[in-house]
């Protein structure tokens, strides 16, 4: 499947449009067509999501002025009708479907479309329009029928782009690459206000508005990161899976507890922090390309779920934020802690613990994929075998609720269990053993690590760290920008770790780092670049 040059160049050009979410009220005067808008409404991208079969979900948001401080985009407080088609090729000559919905003030003029009725396994190309406005052209697919295991799947999985550290080089040449299917897992953006989070290599760009606390501000900051032409880029060349970690609330923030107490922040106590999380979830889904049973209700909102592509991967994203227990020890790293150990301790909630086992119990794929946030296997900074000194914000936080993880794929006979994980800003690449206390215990699975799209900056260039010398199942580790690309096949699935020089200055290169591969039946990595 391919994507011409025009269509990626035209993605960075904006776009928008989303529908009113379930639970607000859709009486309304009657829509207007866009005719009195004054410039171009599609300054933010379009997007697609979530695929099925028979479908996707298309997306937009209307702005006419992104960084208007109250997150409304300039965009007038009456409902604007907005059109959509999509076709079976580029040029949009043989459309197949076509509709409209309502872009709606109360939801930031955001519509969301959940298509039905295509073909599996294709390739489609969508756009909107409302009045003279046209949106640019982006590219989605429909996943194979559930009973089809396709020769191969090409998908790309990113995370952690800080606005501020960086240009968004890697989204590019993740777009470049034109993969069949995009995963974020997590940090898509950043709530500090400018100047508060400096990278080793200094900010080259700032955020504008205060810190995120309210819905205008979250509005207002997704907004920014969308104008970001490289970003839209990525979102129009394929459907992506999205989750997020603690930046788009607040850092390390885990249930309904912030990380701090500050007042300012609207963290001082957890009604305000409540508050603040139902306005973080809100935008969040105003701005992503979901399907409605995760549109939120208040402070709650369901992301975890499941994207089968045929019979070849399951896809099962969780929530590793809204339902774990607070961090131990100051949310960092720390030795020691028998509590970790805990069983009564979860990073995911009883709930969506048993719904992922489940659907391993269920899962008839050749590959299941975990697309989730925090560091899964052990790692341990001390050399000492009778010390461990581990972080709290990941899965050796709650090694407990690991372990459960980890046996209920074995019990499962999952064929090919891989974690894919992002956080920590740079690549790497680890092998799970049974028993993360026992280093002689058999291998179980595999996890990879992306680094991050700009978050700390450039990067040192490192390729080893000391603590892979005592956790020898750490088998890569790269300290520069960038993403991972993956080609899945029943046979094997291979991954490119891409990096690039510097994201400081616009316009790097992209090259692979390594390239790692997992055979069908294989427990273990194996390098292969």
């Amino acid at each position: 499947m391919t994507t011409s040059r025009r269509t990626l160049l035209a993605a960075g050009l904006g776009a928008g449009l989303v529908a009113a979410v379930p639970g607000i009220a859709t009486a309304a005067p009657a829509a207007s067509r866009g005719a009195s808008l004054t410039g171009d409404p599609f300054t933010l991208g379009v997007a697609s999501g979530d695929p099925w079969p028979d479908g996707f979900v298309l997306w937009t948001r209307l702005a006419l002025d992104p960084l208007a401080e109250d997150g409304l985009g300039g965009m007038p407080s009456r409902p604007v009708q907005v059109s959509w088609e999509v076709a079976e090729d580029e040029g949009m000559r043989s459309v197949v479907r076509r509709g409209s919905e309502i872009a709606r003030p109360e939801s930031a003029h955001a519509v969301h479309v959940e298509l039905h009725g295509l073909r599996p396994g294709r390739e489609y190309w969508y756009r909107f329009r409302t009045a003279r406005h046209l949106s640019p052209v982006g590219r989605a697919l429909t996943t194979p029928a559930w009973d089809e295991t396709p020769a191969a799947l090409a998908m790309a999985f990113a995370s952690c782009s800080q606005y501020e550290h960086g240009w968004f080089t890697a989204y590019r040449r993740l777009a470049e690459d034109q993969p069949d299917l995009v995963l974020h897992l997590g940090d898509y953006q950043y709530e500090y206000r400018a100047k508060s989070y400096v990278s080793g290599d200094g900010n080259v760009r700032d955020h504008e508005g205060p810190e995120t606390v309210d819905l205008p501000t979250y509005r207002l900051r997704h907004a920014q990161y969308k104008t970001d032409e490289d970003l839209q880029a990525a979102h129009a060349v394929a459907p992506w899976l999205v989750v997020w970690d603690d930046h788009e609330v607040d850092n390390n923030w885990a249930a309904s507890i912030p990380e701090n107490r500050d007042a300012g922040q609207g963290n001082d106590t957890d009604e305000r922090f409540r508050r603040r999380r139902a306005a973080a979830f809100q935008a969040y889904w105003e701005n992503m390309p979901l399907r409605r049973p995760s549109a939120p209700a208040g402070d709650r909102m369901r992301i975890y779920r499941r994207v089968q592509w045929g019979q070849l991967a399951n896809f099962h994203m969780l929530d590793t934020r809204q339902y774990r227990d607070d961090q131990l020890a100051g949310d960092g790293w720390d030795k020691n802690v028998a509590e970790r150990w805990d069983p009564a301790r979860s990073i995911t909630g009883a709930a969506q613990e048993k719904w992922l086992l489940d659907g391993f119990r269920s899962s008839t794929a050749r590959w299941d994929l975990l697309g989730q946030q925090v560091f899964f296997a052990e790692r341990d900074r001390a050399q000492a075998p009778d010390v461990d000194d581990v972080s709290m914000d990941g899965w050796d936080g709650y090694a407990a609720s690991r372990e459960r993880i980890v046996r209920g794929w074995q019990d499962a006979g999952v064929r090919n269990p891989v974690v894919l994980t992002g956080d920590v800003h740079r690549h790497w690449a680890a092998d799970i053993r049974a028993d993360a206390r026992d280093p002689d215990a058999p291998v179980v699975g595999s996890e990879l690590v992306c680094s991050s799209i700009t978050s700390t900056g450039d990067g040192s260039g490192a390729t080893t760290d000391p603590m892979m010398a005592w956790n020898p199942h750490l088998r890569f580790y790269a300290d520069q920008r960038g993403y991972v690309r993956t080609r899945i096949t029943p046979e094997a699935m291979t991954a490119d770790f891409r990096v690039l020089d510097r994201v400081t200055v616009p316009g790097a290169a992209a090259t692979t780092k390594a390239s790692w591969v997992l055979e069908d039946g294989v427990r273990g990595l194996q390098r292969r670049g």
